[in-house]
């Protein structure tokens, strides 16, 4: 029985390419570079050379964490009228609900930051809150979807895809996405996919535990005999590639074997934290031998970005048991509590190591969650996509600095909105990428991350 290719080629990596890069896309695509991973120059000066993309699954509740709102506290039980419940439009009578926990100004800026967060609200001075971003959609899917993506409809290239096409990677020997999540957020792999762009810049997902990257061990007894073996599958799959000059599958797993052997040397070592002090562990909130938690991941996203990897991706949690707190707002501090001191350890590690002014670190989720509620006494929150906080630090943005508002109650924008596209544009700008000249075309058109909207925020660059 003939041996097909696809097996040939999952044979001889031993299975690692197949199951940590996973790099397929659509054929009909050509691709524009011999290395889609080689490094490439920016369209404009970047402030920031990588991105640490913090996100938060399920939708945290912005007038509960960093958009103080002292109506709300006051106007609490009150009732109002809101022309869209939960996607539906017309119109709804419904009950402020006040905030579970009290705020309090942070850094020598006062930023104010709600008791969920004490750690973070100690970095206020190295961060740029926005209190006014915006989405399009009431559901986790799309949210999600949207968040990653800029699409809300169909999945399109991630953020992350588009920043590896845009840029490449500084080390050859690890992936230039990569993605460490506990369980899948909502839309699932989506969220890190490459969609339509070369399959190599898709996020090569890492799961925290002991062993973070199975099959990562050579299959031969020797360096020499795997390089044999490789330099054999290589030209035999270059020959073929001749023959399918379109076939963009093919040369995705190529470029994944070179990778995948890379990796094998750097990877152990990167996520090897024997090294790391007793001082740095404390600062993620670690114990020794520790491996699993955010702490963890933010440790590692660390580790990654000194070695070279473009865009590091963290999901606090997957598609359940997440910040989507419809039953109790309380379950939000069970949360807030296992992300709130790492992130504020990955700001002052990255900060005393003189990266935070090149490492851009972005805190998101995809909506936030409504201040108001059909009972009055109900303990939870609905979703909420009309307004939610978002922010970032360090990557040229002006620390310290709240931009944007909400109305008095947290409803609706009140000034200077973000809308998810304007946001994506300003991450791209900082990296040194115009959003409106990072394109691919794919099916007759040019695409890009935002479609044809999106504008950079200027007033937030240092």
């Amino acid at each position: 029985m003939p041996i097909s290719r696809r097996e040939i080629l999952k044979n001889a990596a031993g299975g690692f390419a197949m199951t940590a890069l996973a790099a397929l896309a659509a054929e009909e695509v050509r691709a524009d570079t011999v290395d889609p991973l080689a490094a490439k120059p920016p369209h404009i000066e970047p402030r920031a050379k990588r991105v640490i993309f913090l996100y938060m699954t399920g939708g945290v509740s912005h007038v509960d964490s960093f958009d103080y709102k002292p109506k709300l506290f006051a106007d609490a039980g009150k009732t109002i009228s809101v022309d869209n419940w939960q996607g539906k439009l017309g119109e709804f009578k419904r009950f402020l609900k006040r905030p579970n926990w009290e705020f309090k100004p942070g850094g020598k800026c006062g930023t104010q930051v709600s008791e969920l967060f004490p750690h973070v609200r100690e970095m206020a001075d190295q961060l740029c809150v926005i209190r006014s971003m915006k989405s399009n959609h009431t559901n986790h899917y799309e949210s999600t979807l949207g968040m990653h993506c800029g699409s809300w409809t169909f999945a399109r290239p991630s953020l992350g895809a588009w920043v590896s096409y845009g840029l490449g990677t500084e080390n050859q020997n690890l992936p230039s996405f990569m993605v460490i999540a506990p369980a899948d957020p909502y839309a699932g792999a989506q969220t890190w996919g490459n969609n339509f762009l070369p399959g190599s810049h898709q996020g090569t997902r890492i799961q925290p535990g002991p062993n973070p990257i199975p099959n990562l061990s050579p299959r031969l007894p020797s360096a020499d005999l795997q390089r044999l073996e490789l330099a054999l599958t290589d030209q035999a799959n270059k020959k073929h590639l001749q023959q399918r000059q379109a076939d963009q599958a093919l040369e995705a797993r190529i470029r994944s074997f070179e990778t995948a052997f890379g990796m094998q040397a750097q990877a152990p070592e990167a996520f090897d934290f024997s090294r790391e002090t007793e001082a740095t562990l404390r600062l993620y909130g670690l114990e020794r031998g520790q491996t699993t938690g955010f702490g963890w991941q933010c440790l590692a996203a660390r580790r990654l970005a000194e070695r070279g990897v473009r865009f590091i991706e963290l999901i606090d949690t997957g598609s359940s048991n997440n910040w989507d707190s419809h039953g109790d707002m309380k379950d939000h501090a069970r949360l807030a509590a296992k992300i709130d001191r790492p992130i504020a350890g990955l700001i002052l590690d990255l900060k005393n190591r003189g990266m935070l002014e090149d490492t851009l670190v972005v805190w998101t989720t995809e909506f936030g969650r409504t201040p108001y509620h059909e009972n009055a006494t109900h303990p939870g929150r609905e979703h909420h996509h009309q307004v939610f906080s978002s922010w970032m630090a360090g990557g040229g943005v002006k620390g310290g600095l709240v931009y944007g508002s909400s109305d008095d109650h947290g409803i609706a924008v009140g000034q200077d909105g973000v809308h998810v596209h304007d946001f994506h544009a300003t991450i791209l700008h900082l990296l040194g990428l115009d959003h409106e000249r990072l394109t691919f075309r794919h099916a007759g058109r040019d695409f890009r991350l935002t479609d044809v909207e999106g504008k950079v925020v200027e007033e937030i660059m240092a």
